[in-house]
C-alpha cells in the first residue's frame, strides 16, 4: 500500500460535502482511507500528521483541493480520484415541471427567494468577507460557514452586522438552529425552551443532544464563531445573541458554550446575563478540573471545570456549579414558556 495526493487548483467545497465524500472514497476498491480537505496550511497539517500528505499535497494553496488516498496500487488511487470528479461534477435529477437553475449570485437568488432573510455563505475564506457584506447590505443575516476569514474583516463585519441591525453568526460557524431550521450540523431535537449561544460547534451540538435526552427541546441555537470570545473580537457576535435569546418569548432559559473568553469579555458577558432576567448556564470548553466557579488562570483567561449557574433570586443574582444535564434543564423549570418564536427580522 502507498499514500496517492492528487491536487484540483481553484476548486473549492465546504466541508461537510468533503466529509460525505472522504466516506464514499473510502467504500471505493482497494482504498483503505481516505481524506479530502482544502489545502489550507492547517488541514496540510492534519494530513501530514494523519500520514496522508505526500509532496504533491504539500504544494497544495488554501483554494486547491487535496484528494489523498491510502491505496492497494496508483490504479485503485485514479478510481479514488474518478469516483471523485463523478460525485461533485453530477448534478442532481430534478423531475419538477417548470424548475429552474439554481442561483448563480445573491441578486439571482433574491429574485428567486424574495422573502429571503438569511444567508449562508460556504466559499474560501479569501472571498467570504466580500460576500458576506453583500448579503448584510442586501438585509439579510448572515451565516458564515467559511473559515480562513482573518480576523480583522470579522470585527468589522459582526460591527457592520450590528450598525444595520442585522446578526452575523460566523466566520466559522458550523451550527445553527433558529426557528426549528438547521443551518450547517445540526442535530434532530425537538422544539422547546432552552437557547443555546454558541462559540463552540461541537459543543452545542453536544448540550443540545443531552437536553434532548433529558427531555427538553431547543428554541434556538445561535453560533458565533470560535473567535467571538478573544479580545481581537470583543464578544460580539455573543451579546447579539444573548440580546435575542432574553428577548424571545419562546426562550426561558439560555445556556452559553464556549473556549474560555478574555478576562473582559467574561466580566462583559456576566453582566449581560444579570440583566436578561432569564436563568442561564455557562460552560467554557477545556477548562482547569477541580473548580467550581470562575477564577483567573495562565494566561488571564477565566476557568472552570463544570457549567456555572446564573439567576435571579431573592435579594439579588445567584450564581452556582452544575454538575448534571439534569440539574441544567431544571434550573429554570419555574419559567414558562413562551409561544413566540424568535423572528431574525425582528
Amino acid at each position: 500500500m502507498a499514500v496517492f495526493n492528487f491536487v484540483w487548483t481553484s476548486t473549492y467545497q465546504d466541508s461537510v460535502t468533503l466529509m460525505r465524500l472522504t466516506r464514499d472514497l473510502e467504500g471505493v476498491s482497494g482504498v483503505t482511507r481516505a481524506a479530502v480537505m482544502m489545502g489550507t496550511p492547517q488541514n496540510r497539517a492534519l494530513l501530514d500528521d494523519a500520514g496522508l500528505l505526500t509532496t504533491v499535497g504539500k504544494a497544495a494553496t488554501p483554494t486547491d483541493l487535496i484528494i489523498a488516498v491510502i491505496a492497494d496500487d496508483e490504479a485503485a488511487a485514479r478510481a479514488a480520484e474518478h469516483a471523485a470528479r463523478a460525485t461533485l461534477t453530477s448534478r442532481p435529477v430534478d423531475g419538477r415541471r417548470g424548475h429552474s437553475p439554481r442561483p448563480r449570485s445573491l441578486p439571482s437568488a433574491l429574485r428567486a427567494l424574495p422573502g429571503a432573510n438569511l444567508a449562508l455563505i460556504s466559499v474560501p475564506g479569501l472571498y467570504a468577507a466580500a460576500e458576506a457584506r453583500r448579503a448584510l447590505h442586501a438585509g439579510l443575516h448572515v451565516l458564515l460557514f467559511s473559515d480562513n476569514v482573518p480576523i480583522e474583516q470579522e470585527v468589522e463585519l459582526k460591527r457592520l452586522a450590528r450598525e444595520l441591525g442585522l446578526l452575523l453568526m460566523g466566520p466559522d460557524c458550523g451550527t445553527a438552529l433558529v426557528n426549528g431550521v438547521p443551518l450547517g450540523f445540526a442535530n434532530a431535537v425537538p422544539r422547546g425552551r432552552i437557547g443555546i449561544a454558541a462559540a463552540s460547534g461541537t459543543g452545542a451540538q453536544e448540550v443540545m443532544s443531552l437536553i434532548a435526552q433529558c427531555g427538553e427541546g431547543i428554541s434556538h441555537v445561535i453560533g458565533v464563531g470560535g473567535r467571538d470570545l478573544s479580545d481581537a473580537v470583543g464578544g460580539l457576535a455573543m451579546e447579539q445573541a444573548l440580546a435575542a435569546l432574553a428577548a424571545d418569548a419562546a426562550t426561558s432559559v439560555i445556556c452559553v458554550i464556549g473556549k474560555p473568553p478574555s478576562v473582559s469579555v467574561s466580566r462583559r458577558l456576566e453582566s449581560q446575563i444579570a440583566r436578561s432576567g432569564k436563568p442561564c448556564a455557562v460552560h467554557f470548553v477545556g477548562l482547569a478540573p477541580g473548580v467550581d466557579r470562575p477564577t483567573v488562570g495562565r494566561g488571564g483567561a477565566p476557568t472552570s471545570s463544570q457549567m456555572i449557574y446564573y439567576r435571579r433570586e431573592k435579594g439579588g443574582f445567584a450564581r452556582g456549579p452544575l454538575h448534571s444535564a439534569e440539574q441544567f434543564v431544571g434550573i429554570g423549570s419555574e419559567s414558562a414558556a413562551g409561544s413566540a418564536g424568535l423572528d431574525p427580522e425582528g
